[in-house]
């Protein structure tokens, strides 16, 4: 379906440059002197990156329909990740390549994002807020009371993060996966 710059909304998908983009932000513009434009902000969704582009008014875009799905991670075999569509209960399985850094956040039965744009999967989006074992981190030592002071640990699925010298092999942390940023301890 063919859109315009009229047609414009925030979280809105379309195809620009064979690239599935979202627009972020725009700003319709009227100079006293030639033609209206539209700026906008556009992300990419594959890459993430936001860019600036300009268009005359009345462009026509392609828009790309995007629905997501909810589902449950299962496990990893190494090569695949397996999800479950937990109205159906249809078993999916996704190359590791295409999970990418989501794979850091996802553990066993954890509900995970599912993005659609058509019949292709686009990304995969792990809960916001994480809870995951510490497996392996050096000892804080007793009195280093220094503010923000770190420490890197490994978690249970195997991404190595920055955590307060306080936590120990065994603490439950609160993990952002957004930035892989430490929470609290749960």
């Amino acid at each position: 379906m063919a859109i315009s710059t009229a047609d414009f909304r925030n979280g809105m998908c379309i195809e620009y440059n064979n690239k599935l983009c979202t627009i972020v932000e725009f700003q319709h513009v009227k100079p006293g002197k030639g033609g209206a434009f539209v700026r906008t902000k556009l992300r990419d969704i594959k890459t993430g990156r936001v860019v600036d582009y300009t268009f005359n008014a009345g462009t026509k875009f392609d828009s790309v329909r995007l629905e997501t799905k909810k589902m449950q991670f299962l496990y990893s075999d190494g090569t695949d990740f397996n999800f479950m569509d937990m109205s159906s209960f249809e078993q999916l399985s996704i190359p590791a390549e295409t999970v990418g850094s989501a794979a850091n956040w996802l553990k066993e039965n954890d509900e995970a994002t599912l993005m659609y744009a058509g019949d292709e999967l686009i990304s995969i989006e792990p809960p916001m807020f994480v809870e995951l074992e510490v497996t392996e981190t050096e000892p804080g030592f007793k009195g280093d009371t220094a503010t923000n002071t770190t420490k890197p640990a490994t978690l249970e699925t195997g991404v190595t993060i920055q955590v307060p010298t306080f936590v120990e092999i065994g603490d439950v942390l609160q993990i952002d996966s957004r930035d892989g940023r430490f929470v609290k301890r749960v």
